[in-house]
């Protein structure tokens, strides 16, 4: 595998770790700001939904650029972020710190997963995806415990100055050692515009956002529910969070292999099985040992989440993988909008405790929604996605090798 590959890999774990490791540190900014819990949520639900909203105008409109310049600039947007957001004096100019690379996120995400797959030959190409995607992953469950240790460790703005560390060393080696990516296949707009008119594209995308916005309804104020109601101080709280990243490896790459068998019957079970652990946090959320079983058990199911949207919203538009790719960022980062955003208002209205009502509602929803097709059979559902170019086995398999 080419190490450009990896260099990639590496600019996807520091854009994430930006984008997510705001959740660990959420209570402490709120705190130095003197905003409350559901204000602060914004930091992330604006991020997000900048995303949401212009990633797939994004990609469409850098698409003829050449694609190592073009994640270069997203890394170094990046990096620049992260710096301002250290020294931010207030609230409003941290928010506009943390909006302003949302902006070009998508884009990477775009550009990284195809420009990978044309850096080796053919057969090669789902594991060289694979690992890009892998970064993106790892950086899910290990970006929250790194950014919550070290502001515990030092302070909050040391979290930001980390990520922007992680960053520029992703820039410094995309910019050395990646080759130059001119576009030579310069694909029409109409053309990739196709795959909008596929019915079981929307659907999937839907399932795909509200799921997401019923798993970061409670877990955006994780750090929050556990200092709250578990009664966990700021160290606890960090091997918590890094407890849950580290099942949470382990739990994706299981999640890849039960996809490889049956992707329906892998997203209903890991609905049901997500609702339920979330009714195990509320019931037992206020002891300690019962509850750090639970978050080890949460982790393991969490992390799922983004493999499953991944395999069944992109495996219904081949034929534009980087506007695919777009979309399903987008909806992705709706989804955690919107999850944030009804999570801080049932925090605001009825306590930190009920938010995970709000969670095991959408997710309901999220399940009533696998049983809804358009456009083909209920049956073709239950086989494996033969069509995807990567497979959810390959991809957990790099996953897992990368986390280690």
């Amino acid at each position: 595998m080419k190490k450009s590959i990896y260099i990639m890999a590496l600019g996807a774990f520091g854009i994430i770790t930006t984008e997510f490791g705001i959740i660990g540190i959420m209570p402490s900014i709120a705190k130095h700001f003197q905003v409350s819990i559901d204000t602060a949520g914004w930091l992330l639900s604006g991020f997000a939904l900048t995303i949401a909203l212009t990633g797939p105008f994004s990609v469409l409109l850098t698409s003829k650029i050449n694609r190592k310049w073009m994640m270069c600039l997203v890394l170094l947007t990046f990096v620049l972020s992260n710096i301002l957001s250290a020294v931010s004096p207030n609230f409003t100019v941290l928010m506009i710190a943390r909006i302003l690379p949302a902006f070009l996120h998508p884009v990477f995400w775009a550009v990284a997963t195809v420009a990978a797959s044309k850096q080796v030959e053919p057969k090669d190409a789902p594991k060289a995806v694979s690992v890009v995607l892998a970064g993106l992953s790892v950086a899910t469950v290990l970006g929250v415990p790194i950014t919550t240790y070290v502001a515990d460790l030092i302070n909050w703005q040391a979290s930001f100055v980390v990520s922007g560390v992680i960053n520029l060393i992703a820039f410094a080696a995309l910019l050395a050692f990646v080759p130059s990516m001119p576009v030579v296949e310069k694909q029409s707009v109409k053309s990739q515009l196709v795959i909008l008119k596929k019915g079981q594209m929307w659907v999937n995308l839907v399932a795909t956002m509200i799921m997401i916005a019923g798993i970061f309804a409670t877990y955006s104020y994780l750090a929050e529910y556990l200092g709250k109601i578990s009664r966990m101080n700021g160290k606890e709280i960090s091997i918590m969070l890094l407890l849950f990243g580290a099942t949470g490896i382990a739990g994706n790459w299981v999640t890849g292999l039960a996809l490889s068998k049956n992707v329906l019957l892998t997203t209903r079970f890991f609905l049901l099985s997500l609702i339920a652990v979330h009714m195990l946090a509320y019931t037992f959320g206020g002891v300690f040992v019962p509850m750090t079983a639970i978050i080890g058990i949460w982790g393991f199911i969490h992390t799922g989440g983004f493999l499953i949207g991944q395999t069944r919203s992109t495996s219904e538009a081949t034929e534009a993988p980087e506007l695919a790719a777009s979309l399903m960022v987008s909806f992705g980062n709706a989804g955690v909008t919107l999850g944030t955003f009804l999570g801080g208002l049932i925090i605001t209205r009825f306590g930190v405790h009920e938010v995970i009502w709000i969670s095991i509602g959408l997710l309901v929803v999220a399940l009533g929604l696998t049983w809804v097709f358009v456009d083909r059979k209920a049956n073709a559902q239950e086989e494996p996605v033969a069509a995807v170019e990567i497979t959810a086995e390959e991809l957990a398999e790099e996953e897992a090798m990368v986390g280690i």
